[in-house]
Order: C-alpha cells, then sequence, then structure tokens
C-alpha cells in the first residue's frame, strides 16, 4: 500500500505545521513569573508571620499560608490574562504571553482553579474570616477587570490589604477582633503600594488607555504622593497600638518617614527616575518592621 502523499498539488491543501510545543520547564517559569511572584510571595509571607507572631495554632498558621498564597495567585494570574492584549500591544517582552511562555487561556484557568483553592480552603477559619478574605480576593480581581483605569483604582487597594489582616486576625481561635489601627495600616499600605507599583508603568498603561489615579495625578505628583502615604501607614502603625509606643518601634518608624521625606524629595527633583519607586518599596518594608515591633499582641482587641 503506497503512503499518502505530502506533496501539494492542484485542489490539494498544503498541510498544517504542528503547533509550537512549549516546554514544561519554560511554562512554569511563565506561570511563575505572571504570578507576579514578588508581591505574591511578600503578601502570603506577611499574613502568614502574623498568624504565627499572633501564635495561632500550626493549622490556622498553614491554613493562612494556603488561602492567601491562593488567592494572591489568582489575582497574579488573572491580571495577566486579562492585559495580555494590552501588553501585546505595547510589545511587553518580560510578560510570559507575550514571550510565548504560558497562554492567556492557561492563565484564565489557573487563576479560576487558585480561586476555588482559596476559597475552600477558608471555610474551616469560619465565615467572618472566610468572607473578609474572599471581598480582599474580590477587589483584586475588580481591579484588573477594569477598576485600575478609573479614578477609584486606589479603591480596591485599600480595601484588600485592609482586610488581609483583618482575615488573619478572624481566623485565630476564639472572639478576638482586628483593632481599628491594624485596618487603617493595612488600607494607607494598600494605597501608597498602589501609587508606587505603578510609577514603572506609567506610560505604557497610558498608551493602552489606562488611566488610574496615579495617572491622573501625573509621574511627579505620584512619586511624592506614595512615600507620603506610606509614612503616614508608618506612623499609625508607631501610634495605634495602645500604650506608649515602643522605642524600638518609634525608632524604625522614624528612619521610615525620613526614608519617605528623601523619596518624595527626589521625586519632585527627578521625576523620571526608578529611585522614588525604590524608596517607597524601602518606607513599606520599614513600616512591617514597625508593626512586628509594636507587638501583634496589640492588633487583636
Amino acid at each position: 500500500m503506497r503512503e499518502p502523499s505530502t506533496t501539494t498539488g492542484p485542489g490539494r491543501a498544503a498541510p498544517r505545521d504542528p503547533a509550537p510545543r512549549v516546554a514544561p520547564g519554560r511554562t512554569l517559569a511563565g506561570m511563575v513569573r505572571a504570578s507576579h511572584a514578588g508581591p505574591t510571595v511578600v503578601v502570603t509571607g506577611l499574613a502568614t508571620a502574623l498568624a504565627a507572631g499572633l501564635a495561632a495554632p500550626p493549622r490556622t498558621v498553614l491554613l493562612v499560608l494556603v488561602v492567601v498564597l491562593a488567592g494572591q495567585l489568582s489575582i497574579g494570574w488573572s491580571n495577566d490574562w486579562l492585559d495580555a492584549a494590552r501588553d501585546r500591544a505595547v510589545a511587553r517582552a518580560d510578560k510570559p504571553v507575550v514571550a510565548g511562555a504560558v497562554t492567556a487561556r492557561l492563565l484564565r484557568g489557573a487563576a479560576a482553579a487558585a480561586v476555588v483553592v482559596s476559597v475552600l480552603a477558608s471555610l474551616p477559619t469560619g465565615v467572618l474570616a472566610a468572607g473578609a478574605h474572599l471581598v480582599a480576593v474580590a477587589a483584586g480581581w475588580a481591579y484588573n477587570l477594569g477598576l485600575k483605569a478609573t479614578a477609584a483604582s486606589w479603591l480596591p487597594y485599600a480595601l484588600a490589604f485592609a482586610l488581609l489582616p483583618g482575615f488573619v486576625v478572624l481566623a485565630l481561635p476564639g472572639p478576638g477582633r482586628p483593632a481599628g489601627w491594624l485596618l487603617a495600616v493595612g488600607a494607607l499600605l494598600g494605597v501608597g503600594a498602589h501609587l508606587a507599583n505603578v510609577l514603572p508603568d506609567l506610560e505604557d498603561d497610558a498608551a493602552t488607555g489606562v488611566r488610574g489615579l496615579p495617572h491622573r495625578l501625573g509621574r511627579r505628583a505620584a512619586s511624592v504622593l506614595a512615600p507620603a502615604v506610606l509614612a503616614v501607614a508608618v506612623v499609625v502603625a508607631v501610634l495605634g497600638p495602645p500604650g506608649p509606643p515602643r522605642a524600638a518601634a518609634a525608632t524604625v518608624g522614624v528612619v521610615a518617614v525620613l526614608v519617605g521625606v528623601v523619596a518624595g524629595l527626589v521625586g519632585l527633583r527627578r521625576g523620571r527616575s526608578r529611585a522614588p519607586f525604590t524608596l517607597a518599596m524601602v518606607v513599606a518594608v520599614l513600616c512591617v518592621v514597625v508593626l512586628g515591633l509594636s507587638g501583634t499582641s496589640r492588633a487583636v482587641v
């Protein structure tokens, strides 16, 4: 019997080349990058550390880790999935979808699966805790789905960052509730992180029609406001807990505020510099240090 001919001729369609296959290792690396690994690891680590600092049982600490990690993965993956066309339009070769490491369809499925895992894992923490975390994740998705392009782009960050420590406290055994000052610090950190996080991508965002609060303020104003908001978060973290401020927390707080002032001055003088973004991140890290030094036990009422 003759082998089927692979030549083309009149009326015969040329065979289609098979779709290019991506090496599994490259796909895995692309999934990690698309998850926005840095912020995902930091937020998950801080939530887990807060649970441990509040003397939560090992089971609760593990649940917090799984719930927050899954929620953050869903937000990161949905961001790159929903932004795939926009990233291609501005040739963002650093994005895994544009680079061909993953597909938008894969990210969509992974984001949906991560939400399911996050919700199911949160149920044992109780109705209030699970509800708080679900709202936090929904806020992240709302940002990705369109709020990022509005003047209210700061709102999902403020809500999500306030609810994350709230979720951790509510997940603890017993009737404790998160202190108001802790929620305020979280909200301020969220707004400051949003303003700083957008700085490196302002031009690419503007080219594709994204006009959130930082874009409307302009690079110079956003570069000054980001560290200013974070510095206020530091002050609240130092003065918010009941009783006199602890010396170590106050000392680190002063350093953080000074770094924030420097970041604001650099933002005024060097509008397109990456220094304000870097310095703002330093202030955010110092704020977290202040939270630890202020005593996590005072975060529960």
